[in-house]
């Protein structure tokens, strides 16, 4: 009888076992399960190697080698480009496969590449760092930080033609940016609290970046109601129908319409499935009260980081290079976004996916960059800013908590949050079944 309650337990931890491997597995190494066209799924490494020696051969010997900064540039493209070649290889997939689960890879790869490039920048002095930046674009020469656009001056002069003269290209960045967060965040009061944090985060940190200053009106009224606030509609609107979507893929060669084809080609570029997220139900624990606090945080210090870049390195809000990096973090933040999700929610995720975790050195590392190449602009810091911008993220996010939870507890029916439960809340049931197939595997 013992002999019997011993293979049942260990057969029940083999089953957990496996149960947590796969939860992890999910977000960190997803396969593709219904492959439509082969060709592009299986392995071509000898056909890559033997392009990738072609390309070798061309910029080592056959370019013209006498310009000494095309040579470095040269040089720079060539391991950057190899560099990918290997994150194809060798790095996850991630949560994601569509478009194709390289494009993913390649997504990892970047990440590393530039968290690599900011770990270079924080072991080298200011003129170092600027002579690169200058070495790249000889034009931030002429810019000064303090050419940027005031918007904070006479605010109680409010005229259709200066609200007007406000809502300019940021504006639109504005929109886009929060319908972007909303499609990955998906949580209606979470982006409302962020946004709200995000004017109070700017405050906070206005004797630090003059650029914070703003009208109240054009804070609360454009930024918050008008560009935020029509940005997280859009983007919720947007996730209701992808959830209201339904998902059936058929292969492309079964298909036998060139209208239908292009159609299957197009939706290539669309989620494979649509989840709908919780990240807050009546029944959740503390740890994930923590989780959102640290989710709320973090996405703070990701604001910051981008506008103190630009501003300890004298860039113009419009240059590339500050345009290339919102582009490059936005990529990197939404296979992240998603296993931080999973690794909240999923009681049997027990690590974060690598995604996540480069980010999240990504984000430290960009913030470390900005305290000790802006060591002299950091010294103004009022301590007391800080602590009370801290204490009211904390505030705030409580109280979105707490709100969220009286919510859906007393306004939403009993049937409507049965529905919306949490991913796995409960340590797995292993059936009789269960144990009988996992015993006749491990025989094999």
């Amino acid at each position: 009888m013992a002999t019997v309650k011993n293979k049942s337990a260990s057969l029940n931890n083999l089953s957990t076992t496996r149960i947590r491997h796969d939860s992890f597995t999910s977000i960190n190494e997803k396969q593709v399960d219904d492959i439509s066209l082969e060709f592009f799924y299986k392995p071509h490494t000898i056909t890559l190697l033997g392009i990738t020696i072609v390309i070798v051969i061309y910029t080592a010997f056959v370019r013209d080698n006498g310009n000494i900064e095309n040579n470095i540039w040269d040089g720079i493209l060539c391991c950057i480009f190899f560099f990918l070649i290997i994150s194809v290889l060798a790095f996850p997939n991630g949560p994601f496969i569509r478009p194709h689960p390289a494009v993913w890879r390649i997504v990892f790869g970047l990440s590393v590449l530039y968290l690599l490039a900011i770990l270079f920048l924080l072991f080298q002095n200011y003129k170092t760092v600027r002579s690169i930046f200058l070495w790249l674009d000889p034009n931030l020469a002429n810019f000064h930080i303090d050419m940027e656009k005031e918007y904070g001056v006479n605010c109680s002069d409010i005229t259709i033609e200066r609200v007007w003269s406000h809502l300019d290209i940021f504006a639109v960045g504005h929109y886009l940016g929060w319908l972007f967060k909303a499609i990955l965040i998906r949580h209606n009061a979470i982006l409302w609290a962020i946004s709200c944090m995000w004017e109070i985060t700017e405050i906070a940190f206005a004797h630090l970046l003059p650029n914070f200053i703003e009208c109240w009106w054009d804070a609360w009224i454009l930024d918050v109601l008008v560009c935020n606030g029509f940005g997280i509609w859009c983007g919720l609107r947007i996730c209701q129908m992808l959830e209201m979507r339904e998902y059936k893929w058929t292969s492309i060669r079964d298909i036998h319409t060139t209208t239908g084809k292009i159609k299957r080609a197009v939706l290539q570029f669309t989620p494979e499935s649509w989840v709908s997220v919780r990240w807050l139900d009546p029944k959740c624990s503390y740890m994930r009260v923590i989780a959102f606090c640290q989710l709320v945080l973090f996405w703070q210090i990701s604001e910051l980081n981008t506008f103190f870049l630009k501003h300890v390195f004298e860039m113009p809000p419009s240059h590339p290079i500050v345009t290339g990096r919102l582009i490059l973090i936005g990529v990197f933040v939404a296979p992240s976004v998603r296993q931080y999700y999973t690794y909240v929610t999923d009681t049997q995720c027990k690590r974060v996916g690598t995604q996540c975790w480069v980010y999240g050195c990504i984000m430290v590392s960009e913030a470390l960059l900005c305290i000790k190449h802006g060591r002299e602009l950091f010294e103004r810091t009022q301590a007391i800013n800080i602590i009370v911008w801290l204490l009211i993220q904390l505030l705030i996010s409580v109280l979105c908590v707490i709100g969220c939870v009286l919510w859906d507890r007393h306004f939403k029916g009993q049937n409507e949050a049965s529905k919306e439960v949490s991913p796995v809340k409960h340590k797995p049931t292993v059936t009789f079944a269960d144990i009988k197939r996992l015993s006749m595997e491990k025989e094999d």
